[in-house]
């Protein structure tokens, strides 16, 4: 592993370098695919950026509102099951807040230009 530069710096020196240098002379169908490895790119940035803190905070939520142990995977499933079952509801006391701060964190990593993302960051 090199010191520098580090691989969100290189993967995003990719993507300014396709953005700014290449994606405008490319047209047609090309260009569309080109945008579309150029996002892919920002979308790979913004996962090393920001995906590890919020799988963290989710995970904790989630312990906290199962009271129970396990992988982001185990513990997503179990209450995926305990939905289904009507065990847990948005009634439960911190459930809409977990389900809506995850939303936001995926948001933030997805698809952060997305308008009701921004408006929501507003408030």
């Amino acid at each position: 592993m090199q010191d520098e530069p580090t691989t969100t710096e290189l993967i995003k020196a990719v993507a300014d370098f396709l953005r700014n240098e290449i994606a405008p002379v490319i047209k047609g169908h090309n260009g569309f695919k080109l945008r579309v490895g150029i996002n892919a790119l920002d979308l790979v940035t913004r996962q090393l950026a920001l995906a590890e803190a919020g799988d963290a905070t989710e995970a904790a939520r989630l312990k906290a509102l199962l009271g129970a142990d396990g992988t982001l995977i185990e513990l997503n499933r179990a209450l995926s099951e305990k939905i289904a079952s009507g065990e847990v509801d948005l009634t439960t006391p911190g459930l809409p807040e977990h389900l809506w701060q995850t939303t936001m964190d995926k948001l933030a990593v997805d698809q952060p230009n997305y308008a009701s993302y921004k408006r929501e960051l507003e408030k």
